[in-house]
Protein backbone atom coordinates (compact mmCIF):
# COMPACT_ATOMS: atom_id res chain seq x y z
CA UNK A 1 0.00 0.00 0.00
CA UNK A 2 3.10 2.11 0.60
CA UNK A 3 3.73 3.83 -2.90
CA UNK A 4 6.60 5.08 -4.08
CA UNK A 5 5.78 7.72 -6.71
CA UNK A 6 9.29 7.69 -9.01
CA UNK A 7 10.50 9.50 -12.03
CA UNK A 8 13.02 8.41 -14.57
CA UNK A 9 15.73 9.79 -14.82
CA UNK A 10 17.98 9.87 -18.19
CA UNK A 11 21.20 7.05 -17.69
CA UNK A 12 23.27 9.79 -19.44
CA UNK A 13 25.65 8.57 -15.95
CA UNK A 14 26.28 5.33 -16.55
CA UNK A 15 27.26 5.46 -20.04
CA UNK A 16 30.44 6.88 -19.12
CA UNK A 17 31.36 3.50 -17.86
CA UNK A 18 30.05 2.00 -21.13
CA UNK A 19 32.50 3.93 -23.78
CA UNK A 20 35.66 1.86 -22.45
CA UNK A 21 33.59 -1.34 -22.06
CA UNK A 22 32.99 -1.43 -26.00
CA UNK A 23 31.21 -5.01 -25.51
CA UNK A 24 28.42 -3.61 -22.89
CA UNK A 25 27.36 -0.70 -24.87
CA UNK A 26 24.00 -2.12 -26.47
CA UNK A 27 22.48 -3.06 -22.40
CA UNK A 28 20.08 -1.67 -21.28
CA UNK A 29 20.11 0.71 -17.90
CA UNK A 30 18.05 2.55 -16.19
CA UNK A 31 18.25 4.77 -12.72
CA UNK A 32 15.51 6.03 -10.60
CA UNK A 33 15.20 8.75 -8.10
CA UNK A 34 12.09 8.67 -5.91
CA UNK A 35 11.54 9.72 -2.20
CA UNK A 36 8.76 10.82 0.52
CA UNK A 37 8.86 14.45 2.77
CA UNK A 38 6.13 14.63 5.19
CA UNK A 39 6.49 17.26 8.03
CA UNK A 40 3.74 18.42 10.15
CA UNK A 41 2.52 19.72 13.85
CA UNK A 42 1.80 17.19 17.06
CA UNK A 43 0.68 17.70 20.07
CA UNK A 44 0.93 15.61 23.22
CA UNK A 45 -0.68 15.96 26.33
CA UNK A 46 1.28 14.44 28.50
CA UNK A 47 5.48 13.96 27.12
CA UNK A 48 7.38 14.45 30.99
CA UNK A 49 4.40 15.54 32.80
CA UNK A 50 3.45 18.37 30.63
CA UNK A 51 1.79 19.16 27.14
CA UNK A 52 3.69 19.76 24.11
CA UNK A 53 3.45 21.15 20.31
CA UNK A 54 5.68 20.54 18.48
CA UNK A 55 7.49 20.24 14.43
CA UNK A 56 7.39 16.72 13.70
CA UNK A 57 8.34 15.02 10.64
CA UNK A 58 8.78 11.65 9.00
CA UNK A 59 5.78 10.05 10.90
CA UNK A 60 2.42 9.49 8.13
CA UNK A 61 6.06 8.09 6.34
CA UNK A 62 9.78 8.07 6.90
CA UNK A 63 11.66 10.86 4.89
CA UNK A 64 13.41 9.05 2.32
CA UNK A 65 15.17 9.32 -1.01
CA UNK A 66 16.94 7.14 -3.10
CA UNK A 67 18.29 5.96 -6.27
CA UNK A 68 17.40 2.34 -7.27
CA UNK A 69 18.61 0.95 -10.91
CA UNK A 70 18.72 -1.73 -13.02
CA UNK A 71 20.60 -3.09 -15.83
CA UNK A 72 19.89 -5.79 -18.51
CA UNK A 73 22.95 -8.33 -18.48
CA UNK A 74 21.47 -10.23 -21.43
CA UNK A 75 19.66 -13.96 -21.22
CA UNK A 76 16.79 -12.71 -19.05
CA UNK A 77 19.61 -11.84 -16.09
CA UNK A 78 19.38 -7.95 -14.49
CA UNK A 79 22.13 -6.28 -12.06
CA UNK A 80 19.86 -4.25 -9.61
CA UNK A 81 20.63 -1.88 -6.51
CA UNK A 82 19.49 0.83 -4.42
CA UNK A 83 20.40 3.00 -2.59
CA UNK A 84 18.25 4.84 -0.38
CA UNK A 85 18.82 7.39 2.73
CA UNK A 86 16.61 8.70 5.67
CA UNK A 87 16.25 12.45 7.05
CA UNK A 88 15.15 14.82 9.33
CA UNK A 89 13.05 17.00 7.50
CA UNK A 90 13.15 20.01 10.34
CA UNK A 91 17.18 20.05 10.95
CA UNK A 92 18.13 17.95 7.42
CA UNK A 93 20.75 15.58 9.31
CA UNK A 94 20.70 12.07 8.60
CA UNK A 95 18.33 9.40 10.33
CA UNK A 96 19.31 5.60 11.25
CA UNK A 97 22.15 6.67 13.33
CA UNK A 98 23.74 9.10 10.54
CA UNK A 99 24.46 6.66 8.22
CA UNK A 100 24.31 8.32 4.66
CA UNK A 101 22.51 5.17 3.10
CA UNK A 102 20.77 4.05 6.19
CA UNK A 103 17.37 3.06 4.95
CA UNK A 104 18.90 1.03 2.21
CA UNK A 105 22.10 -0.02 0.19
CA UNK A 106 22.52 -3.17 -1.60
CA UNK A 107 23.51 -4.82 -4.94
CA UNK A 108 22.20 -7.87 -6.42
CA UNK A 109 21.37 -10.15 -9.26
CA UNK A 110 17.68 -11.03 -11.13
CA UNK A 111 16.39 -13.42 -13.35
CA UNK A 112 13.13 -15.16 -13.76
CA UNK A 113 13.83 -17.27 -10.61
CA UNK A 114 13.98 -14.26 -8.62
CA UNK A 115 16.50 -11.82 -7.12
CA UNK A 116 19.58 -12.52 -4.78
CA UNK A 117 20.91 -9.04 -3.19
CA UNK A 118 24.28 -8.51 -0.50
CA UNK A 119 24.07 -5.22 1.75
CA UNK A 120 21.58 -3.49 4.53
CA UNK A 121 18.33 -4.15 3.62
CA UNK A 122 14.62 -4.37 4.57
CA UNK A 123 14.16 -7.98 6.77
CA UNK A 124 11.27 -10.08 5.86
CA UNK A 125 8.64 -8.79 8.03
CA UNK A 126 8.66 -5.67 6.34
CA UNK A 127 8.59 -7.19 3.23
CA UNK A 128 5.30 -9.20 4.23
CA UNK A 129 4.07 -7.93 7.85
CA UNK A 130 4.89 -4.10 7.63
CA UNK A 131 1.74 -3.20 5.57
CA UNK A 132 -0.84 -4.85 7.76
CA UNK A 133 -0.03 -2.54 10.65
CA UNK A 134 -3.48 -0.39 9.46
CA UNK A 135 -3.09 1.48 12.78
CA UNK A 136 0.04 3.16 11.46
CA UNK A 137 -1.60 4.50 7.84
CA UNK A 138 -3.98 6.32 9.68
CA UNK A 139 -1.09 7.88 12.32
CA UNK A 140 2.76 7.09 11.48
CA UNK A 141 2.66 7.07 15.62
CA UNK A 142 0.98 4.15 15.78
CA UNK A 143 3.49 1.36 15.52
CA UNK A 144 3.36 -1.90 17.68
CA UNK A 145 4.79 -0.98 21.41
CA UNK A 146 8.55 -0.62 21.52
CA UNK A 147 8.65 -2.02 18.11
CA UNK A 148 9.70 -5.14 19.17
CA UNK A 149 8.08 -7.13 16.19
CA UNK A 150 9.84 -5.35 13.69
CA UNK A 151 6.58 -4.06 12.16
CA UNK A 152 7.85 -0.15 11.94
CA UNK A 153 9.95 -1.52 8.83
CA UNK A 154 13.42 -2.29 10.16
CA UNK A 155 16.61 -3.69 8.34
CA UNK A 156 19.56 -6.32 8.54
CA UNK A 157 22.95 -4.90 7.94
CA UNK A 158 25.89 -6.94 6.46
CA UNK A 159 22.58 -9.21 4.91
CA UNK A 160 22.52 -11.55 2.08
CA UNK A 161 19.34 -12.22 0.83
CA UNK A 162 16.62 -13.71 -1.53
CA UNK A 163 13.23 -12.77 -2.79
CA UNK A 164 11.23 -15.17 -5.36
CA UNK A 165 9.32 -14.26 -8.23
CA UNK A 166 5.63 -13.91 -8.15
CA UNK A 167 4.15 -17.45 -8.77
CA UNK A 168 0.78 -17.56 -9.10
CA UNK A 169 0.04 -14.61 -5.81
CA UNK A 170 2.70 -16.56 -3.98
CA UNK A 171 5.64 -14.74 -2.89
CA UNK A 172 8.48 -15.87 -0.05
CA UNK A 173 11.91 -15.00 0.82
CA UNK A 174 14.71 -15.24 3.56
CA UNK A 175 17.98 -13.42 4.43
CA UNK A 176 20.43 -13.71 6.51
CA UNK A 177 22.73 -10.61 8.46
CA UNK A 178 26.71 -11.62 9.24
CA UNK A 179 27.20 -10.46 12.28
CA UNK A 180 31.06 -9.45 11.43
CA UNK A 181 32.51 -10.66 15.05
CA UNK A 182 36.06 -11.95 14.71
CA UNK A 183 35.82 -15.52 17.06
CA UNK A 184 32.06 -15.68 17.07
CA UNK A 185 30.06 -16.20 14.03
CA UNK A 186 26.76 -16.52 15.78
CA UNK A 187 27.33 -13.02 17.51
CA UNK A 188 25.25 -9.88 16.18
CA UNK A 189 24.13 -11.84 13.92
CA UNK A 190 20.52 -12.62 12.75
CA UNK A 191 18.24 -14.13 10.07
CA UNK A 192 14.76 -13.55 8.65
CA UNK A 193 12.07 -15.37 6.26
CA UNK A 194 8.52 -15.67 4.90
CA UNK A 195 5.84 -15.79 2.80
CA UNK A 196 2.95 -13.46 1.10
CA UNK A 197 0.10 -14.48 -0.75
CA UNK A 198 -2.62 -12.62 -2.94
CA UNK A 199 -5.58 -12.93 -4.74
CA UNK A 200 -7.82 -10.44 -5.83
CA UNK A 201 -8.94 -8.43 -2.65
CA UNK A 202 -7.76 -10.99 -0.23
CA UNK A 203 -3.91 -11.08 0.85
CA UNK A 204 -2.29 -13.19 3.88
CA UNK A 205 1.48 -12.92 5.26
CA UNK A 206 3.95 -14.50 7.72
CA UNK A 207 7.10 -13.85 8.59
CA UNK A 208 9.47 -15.16 11.27
CA UNK A 209 13.19 -12.74 12.16
CA UNK A 210 15.78 -13.44 14.54
CA UNK A 211 18.05 -11.06 16.15
CA UNK A 212 21.44 -12.41 18.19
CA UNK A 213 22.33 -9.32 20.88
CA UNK A 214 20.46 -6.57 19.46
CA UNK A 215 23.11 -3.65 19.05
CA UNK A 216 23.48 -0.24 17.42
CA UNK A 217 19.99 1.47 16.31
CA UNK A 218 18.21 -1.43 17.77
CA UNK A 219 19.24 -1.72 20.90
CA UNK A 220 17.59 -1.74 24.02
CA UNK A 221 15.95 1.54 25.68
CA UNK A 222 12.98 -0.51 27.51
CA UNK A 223 11.42 2.61 29.52
CA UNK A 224 11.75 4.96 26.39
CA UNK A 225 10.59 2.04 24.34
CA UNK A 226 7.45 1.28 26.17
CA UNK A 227 7.05 2.76 29.69
CA UNK A 228 8.02 -0.28 31.71
CA UNK A 229 10.67 0.45 34.68
CA UNK A 230 11.28 -2.95 35.08
CA UNK A 231 12.16 -5.47 32.39
CA UNK A 232 13.71 -9.22 32.27
CA UNK A 233 13.40 -9.04 36.06
CA UNK A 234 15.85 -5.87 35.56
CA UNK A 235 14.86 -1.93 37.10
CA UNK A 236 15.57 -0.10 34.25
CA UNK A 237 13.77 3.06 35.42
CA UNK A 238 13.69 4.93 38.90
CA UNK A 239 11.45 7.34 40.84
CA UNK A 240 12.41 9.94 42.84
CA UNK A 241 9.75 9.16 46.37
CA UNK A 242 9.99 12.82 46.83
CA UNK A 243 9.27 14.53 43.18
CA UNK A 244 8.49 11.61 41.36
CA UNK A 245 10.89 12.39 38.56
CA UNK A 246 11.98 9.14 36.59
CA UNK A 247 15.12 8.58 35.85
CA UNK A 248 16.02 6.07 32.76
CA UNK A 249 18.75 3.78 33.33
CA UNK A 250 19.65 3.00 29.79
CA UNK A 251 18.83 6.19 28.23
CA UNK A 252 22.56 6.58 26.96
CA UNK A 253 23.80 2.92 27.52
CA UNK A 254 22.40 -0.04 25.69
CA UNK A 255 20.04 -3.02 27.57
CA UNK A 256 22.17 -5.90 26.50
CA UNK A 257 19.69 -8.67 25.71
CA UNK A 258 20.65 -12.13 23.99
CA UNK A 259 18.12 -12.60 21.82
CA UNK A 260 15.04 -11.10 20.06
CA UNK A 261 12.77 -13.24 17.91
CA UNK A 262 9.52 -12.48 16.17
CA UNK A 263 6.45 -14.39 14.28
CA UNK A 264 3.80 -12.69 12.84
CA UNK A 265 0.87 -13.58 10.65
CA UNK A 266 -1.44 -11.02 8.84
CA UNK A 267 -4.40 -11.04 6.55
CA UNK A 268 -6.18 -8.44 4.90
CA UNK A 269 -9.34 -8.61 2.82
CA UNK A 270 -11.01 -5.75 0.54
CA UNK A 271 -15.38 -5.10 0.44
CA UNK A 272 -16.13 -2.84 -2.07
CA UNK A 273 -14.62 0.82 -0.57
CA UNK A 274 -13.97 -0.73 2.91
CA UNK A 275 -10.94 -2.81 3.12
CA UNK A 276 -10.34 -5.01 6.19
CA UNK A 277 -6.81 -5.58 8.14
CA UNK A 278 -5.37 -7.60 10.88
CA UNK A 279 -2.59 -9.37 11.99
CA UNK A 280 -0.87 -10.98 15.60
CA UNK A 281 3.03 -10.86 16.71
CA UNK A 282 4.43 -12.75 19.19
CA UNK A 283 7.76 -12.09 20.47
CA UNK A 284 10.70 -13.66 22.45
CA UNK A 285 12.81 -12.02 24.42
CA UNK A 286 16.11 -13.39 26.37
CA UNK A 287 18.61 -12.25 28.64
CA UNK A 288 20.13 -12.30 32.15
CA UNK A 289 18.43 -16.18 32.10
CA UNK A 290 15.36 -15.17 31.54
CA UNK A 291 12.71 -15.12 29.06
CA UNK A 292 9.58 -13.17 28.40
CA UNK A 293 6.95 -12.97 25.65
CA UNK A 294 4.76 -10.10 23.84
CA UNK A 295 1.79 -10.43 22.28
CA UNK A 296 0.60 -8.25 19.99
CA UNK A 297 -3.02 -8.69 17.84
CA UNK A 298 -4.39 -5.70 15.92
CA UNK A 299 -7.57 -4.88 13.66
CA UNK A 300 -8.69 -2.45 11.17
CA UNK A 301 -10.29 -0.55 8.33
CA UNK A 302 -9.88 1.87 6.07
CA UNK A 303 -12.65 3.31 4.02
CA UNK A 304 -12.65 5.40 0.83
CA UNK A 305 -15.12 7.73 0.55
CA UNK A 306 -14.38 9.20 -2.29
CA UNK A 307 -10.99 8.77 -4.41
CA UNK A 308 -8.96 11.34 -2.81
CA UNK A 309 -10.01 10.89 0.68
CA UNK A 310 -9.70 7.77 3.09
CA UNK A 311 -10.42 7.56 6.90
CA UNK A 312 -8.15 4.63 8.71
CA UNK A 313 -8.73 3.33 11.87
CA UNK A 314 -7.00 0.72 14.56
CA UNK A 315 -7.33 -1.10 17.59
CA UNK A 316 -3.73 -2.85 18.83
CA UNK A 317 -3.94 -4.53 22.33
CA UNK A 318 -0.50 -5.57 23.87
CA UNK A 319 0.46 -8.07 26.53
CA UNK A 320 3.55 -8.58 28.59
CA UNK A 321 5.24 -9.37 31.51
CA UNK A 322 2.15 -9.36 33.46
CA UNK A 323 1.33 -5.79 31.41
CA UNK A 324 -1.56 -4.64 28.96
CA UNK A 325 -1.83 -1.44 26.61
CA UNK A 326 -4.66 -1.01 24.73
CA UNK A 327 -4.77 1.74 21.87
CA UNK A 328 -6.67 3.22 19.38
CA UNK A 329 -5.76 5.65 16.46
CA UNK A 330 -7.76 7.39 13.55
CA UNK A 331 -6.06 9.15 10.07
CA UNK A 332 -8.14 11.09 7.74
CA UNK A 333 -6.07 11.46 4.94
CA UNK A 334 -7.19 13.81 1.57
CA UNK A 335 -5.19 13.41 -1.65
CA UNK A 336 -4.25 17.00 -3.61
CA UNK A 337 -2.80 14.84 -6.32
CA UNK A 338 -0.98 11.89 -6.85
CA UNK A 339 1.95 13.03 -5.29
CA UNK A 340 0.43 15.21 -2.58
CA UNK A 341 -1.82 14.43 0.36
CA UNK A 342 -2.61 16.63 3.62
CA UNK A 343 -3.74 14.32 7.06
CA UNK A 344 -5.45 14.62 10.14
CA UNK A 345 -4.26 12.09 12.88
CA UNK A 346 -4.78 11.37 16.73
CA UNK A 347 -3.97 8.10 18.87
CA UNK A 348 -5.19 7.47 22.47
CA UNK A 349 -2.84 4.79 24.40
CA UNK A 350 -3.61 3.67 27.95
CA UNK A 351 -1.39 0.79 30.09
CA UNK A 352 -1.50 -0.99 32.84
CA UNK A 353 -1.22 0.98 36.56
CA UNK A 354 2.41 1.52 37.09
CA UNK A 355 3.48 1.84 33.20
CA UNK A 356 3.61 4.81 31.96
CA UNK A 357 2.43 5.03 28.79
CA UNK A 358 4.29 5.74 25.15
CA UNK A 359 2.90 5.94 21.99
CA UNK A 360 5.15 4.62 19.24
CA UNK A 361 8.46 5.24 21.28
CA UNK A 362 8.12 8.50 19.64
CA UNK A 363 7.67 10.88 22.52
CA UNK A 364 8.85 11.25 26.38
CA UNK A 365 6.52 8.51 28.18
CA UNK A 366 4.11 10.02 29.86
CA UNK A 367 4.00 10.43 33.75
CA UNK A 368 0.06 8.58 34.00
CA UNK A 369 -0.96 5.47 32.17
CA UNK A 370 -2.45 7.01 29.41
CA UNK A 371 -1.15 9.44 26.36
CA UNK A 372 -2.27 10.62 23.63
CA UNK A 373 -1.51 12.82 20.46
CA UNK A 374 -3.21 14.75 17.44
CA UNK A 375 -1.40 15.79 14.31
CA UNK A 376 -1.72 17.68 11.10
CA UNK A 377 0.89 17.15 8.61
CA UNK A 378 1.69 17.15 4.72
CA UNK A 379 2.99 13.98 2.73
CA UNK A 380 4.78 14.57 -0.96
CA UNK A 381 6.33 11.82 -2.76
CA UNK A 382 8.42 11.79 -5.97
Amino acid sequence: MKKRNAVKLSAIALSAGAVSAPAMVHAQSSVTLYGIIDGGITYVNNAGGSHVVKFDDGVSYANRFGFKGTEDLGGGLKAVFVLESGFNLGNGTLAQGGAEFGRQAYVGLQNQWGTVSLGNQLDITNEFMEGYNISSFGSGYAIHQGDFDRMNGDRLPNSIKYMSPDVSGLTFGGMYSFGNTAGDFHEKSAYSLGAHYAHGDFTVGTAYTRLNNPNGIYAFDPYAMIGAKTFLGQTVATVNPMTGAVTDLYSSIPFNVDSQATFGIGSSCGIGYLMLFGNYTYTTIKGFGQSSHMHVGEGGASYNFTPALTLYGGYQYTYYEGTHWNQGSLGLHYLLSKRTDVYVSGDYLKGSNGVNAVIGYSFTPSTSSTQSDVRIGMRHSF
